[in-house]
C-alpha cells in the first residue's frame, strides 16, 4: 500500500472520529428544542456535552489539516467548489461555541433564551449541511480539466445530497438521543428513551433509503458490507433503546455512524473527489496527493500525535462519566 494510500484511510478514519463523536453533540444541541421542557432541563442536556464539544472538534481540525498536507489539490476543489455552504459550516460553529460560554453570562430570560435558540440552529444546520457535502463528493460534481469546481450552489442541493443531509441529522439526533440517556437520571432519561425510538425509526427509513441508492449507483462488496453493518447496528441501536439499554445503544448507533461514513469512503476510493463531467478529470489519491517525502513526515507526526489525542479524550469522558439530572443543577446553585 501506498503512503497516498494510508492517508486516504487515515482520513477516513479522522472524519469517522469526528461523525461518530460530533454527530452526539449535535444530537444533543438539536434535543434543548425537542426534548428540554424548560430552562433547567435544557441547563442539563448542554451539560452533558459541556466539558466534551470543545475537544470534539478536535478531529474536525485534525482531518481538515491532514486533507490540506496530505491533498492539496483535494482541499482546493473542495474549498472553493463548496465554499457557501463550508462557510455557513463554520460560522455555525463559531456562534455555537461563542453560545456556550455566554449562556449563563447574564441572568436575564432573554439573553439566556437566544443563546439557547442559536445551540439549537447551529447543531441542526452543521449536521444537515455535512450530509449534503459529503453526499455531493461521492456522487460526483463539475469539475474541469484543470481540477477545479465549475458548478453552482444550485448543483449541490440535488435530491441525493439533500437526502444525505437528511440521514447525517437524523443519524446524529438518534445517537444525541441515546447519549442522553445514557447521561442523565429521572424523567429525561425516560423521554429520552422513548424519543430515541421514535428518532430511530425515521432514521433507519432514509438512511436505508440513502445507502440502497449509494449500492446502486456506486457500490462494490466492500460499500455493500458496511452498508449491512450500518443498517443491522441501527435495527440493534432501536432494540436496546426500546429496552433502556443506554449504553449497548449508544455503542450501537456509534457503530451505525461509522459503517455508514464508511461506506462512503469505500465507494469513493481510489477517488477523492469525481467529476461529473468527464472521469478522466476525476481526483484521485494519485493526482491530488502531496509528495512521498511530505507524506512520510506527515506519517512520523501523526504516530507520535495521535496516541496522545486518544489519551487526553478518553481521560475526559472517564472523568465526566457519572449520569447527571435537574437535582445536581439545584445542588450547584446552592
Amino acid at each position: 500500500m501506498e503512503l497516498h494510500d494510508v492517508w486516504f484511510v487515515l482520513i477516513a478514519v479522522l472524519w469517522i472520529g469526528y461523525f461518530f463523536l460530533e454527530g452526539f453533540d449535535f444530537g444533543v444541541g438539536v434535543l434543548t428544542k425537542l426534548l428540554a421542557r424548560n430552562r433547567a432541563e435544557k441547563r442539563v442536556l448542554i451539560n452533558t456535552i459541556g466539558p466534551v464539544w470543545d475537544g470534539n472538534e478536535v478531529w474536525l481540525l485534525s482531518a481538515g489539516g491532514a486533507t490540506f498536507a496530505a491533498f492539496p489539490e483535494w482541499y482546493a476543489t473542495l474549498f472553493s467548489g463548496f465554499y457557501l455552504p463550508l462557510l455557513l459550516i463554520l460560522v455555525c460553529l463559531i456562534v455555537r461555541g461563542v453560545a456556550f460560554e455566554y449562556r449563563v453570562k447574564r441572568p436575564e430570560e432573554n439573553w439566556q433564551r437566544n443563546w439557547e435558540t442559536a445551540i439549537f440552529w447551529t447543531s441542526l444546520l452543521p449536521a444537515f449541511l455535512w450530509g449534503v457535502a459529503f453526499a455531493n463528493i461521492v456522487r460526483g460534481v463539475k469539475i474541469d480539466k484543470h481540477f477545479e469546481y465549475v458548478g453552482s450552489l444550485a448543483d449541490l442541493l440535488n435530491p441525493y445530497a439533500l437526502l444525505g443531509g437528511l440521514v447525517t441529522l437524523s443519524l446524529f439526533t438518534f445517537h444525541g438521543t441515546v447519549f442522553v440517556g445514557l447521561k442523565t437520571v429521572g424523567d429525561i432519561r425516560e423521554r429520552a428513551r422513548k424519543l430515541a425510538v421514535r428518532v430511530g425509526l425515521l432514521a433507519a427509513v432514509v438512511a436505508l433509503a440513502f445507502l440502497s441508492w449509494t449500492q446502486a449507483d456506486k457500490g462494490d462488496g466492500g460499500s455493500l458490507a458496511a452498508s449491512v453493518v450500518a443498517v443491522l447496528a441501527l435495527v440493534l441501536a432501536l432494540g436496546a433503546a426500546r429496552k433502556g439499554r443506554e449504553g449497548w445503544a449508544f455503542a450501537f448507533s456509534g457503530v451505525t455512524i461509522v459503517a455508514a461514513v464508511a461506506t462512503l469512503f469505500l465507494t469513493l476510493f481510489p477517488n477523492v473527489m469525481p467529476s461529473s463531467l468527464n472521469a478522466d478529470w476525476n481526483l484521485t489519491v494519485t493526482n491530488a496527493s502531496s509528495s512521498p517525502y511530505t507524506l512520510k513526515i506527515m506519517t512520523w507526526c501523526a504516530g507520535i500525535a495521535t496516541p496522545m489525542v486518544l489519551l487526553y479524550q478518553g481521560w475526559t469522558y472517564w472523568v465526566f462519566r457519572k449520569r447527571i439530572g435537574t437535582q445536581h443543577l439545584a445542588e450547584a446553585t446552592h
